[in-house]
């Protein structure tokens, strides 16, 4: 931001007077996101019927078995072909902001969260060990997982679908890049029993929450610097947290 896009400068009672405009603006927000977030929760669920499998630190795992015992299970889809050294940087950003602590926030209201790749565990562990991350990383490297939640998108496996448009969708609306390739996405799974549901996938922009930097960088004057989908220039893109200065 230059010194030209600066906020103008006014008097205490100026600025009071805006601030209170805004604060009735920022409060019917609240009420509609609080409004979406009921009805989200009333969205139907549908039956996961395949038998997923994935690869993780102590040994190869069920879908049903990353709930370990609890009702809910939140899957972020880690970008990370398997053909790449490194990790999404902007995934990577938002397993940097896991801690033990929001784990067992998540915990105490039965929920479990983890991350999957398609990139082979051996890759996804010597990745985990560089970044120093204690949470565990599970690979579907050899599953339609990603496939199947649209995570990874090859029309050579099955049709392409992200953000639920279609291919010719995605096209028209100048989205090639999700055509093909590694794609970001959370999943959230319900578990009734031994039977498991998935109930919700967000892709693109429903994943905001995922960065909780964004949230803290939306208050600021400078905002967070993006420059995608009608958002300002890109200044800071997101990256490893260590390359900031490279």
């Amino acid at each position: 931001m230059t010194t030209e896009n600066l906020p103008e400068i006014v008097s205490r009672d100026e600025w009071l007077a805006a601030r209170k405009e805004l604060l009735t603006r920022e409060k019917e927000a609240v009420r509609a996101k609080d409004a979406l977030n009921t009805r989200r929760r009333l969205l139907p669920m549908v039956r996961v019927s395949r038998d997923y499998r994935f690869d993780g630190p102590a040994g190869p795992v069920s879908l049903l078995e990353l709930f370990d015992g609890e009702r809910q299970l939140v899957v972020q889809h880690f970008m990370f072909d398997p053909e790449w050294e490194d990790g999404c940087g902007s995934c990577t950003a938002a397993v940097d902001e896991l801690s033990d602590g929001l784990l067992r926030h998540l915990r105490a209201r039965s929920t479990v969260y983890v991350v999957i790749a398609r990139a082979p565990l051996a890759k996804l562990e010597k990745y985990r060990a560089k970044r120093g991350w204690s949470i565990p990383l599970y690979s579907s490297y050899g599953s339609d997982f990603n496939y199947d939640f649209h995570a990874t998108t090859d029309e050579s496996v099955c049709p392409v679908e992200y953000n639920y448009r279609s291919k010719a969708e995605l096209q028209r609306a100048g989205q090639t890049y999700h055509v093909k390739g590694e794609q970001p996405g959370t999943s959230v799974f319900l578990r009734e029993g031994d039977q498991v549901f998935h109930s919700y996938s967000s892709y693109g922009r429903g994943l905001d929450t995922m960065l909780a930097a964004n949230s803290w960088l939306d208050i600021t004057p400078f905002g967070r610097g993006e420059g995608w989908d009608g958002m300002p220039d890109l200044k800071a893109p997101v990256r490893h947290h260590d390359r900031y200065d490279v």
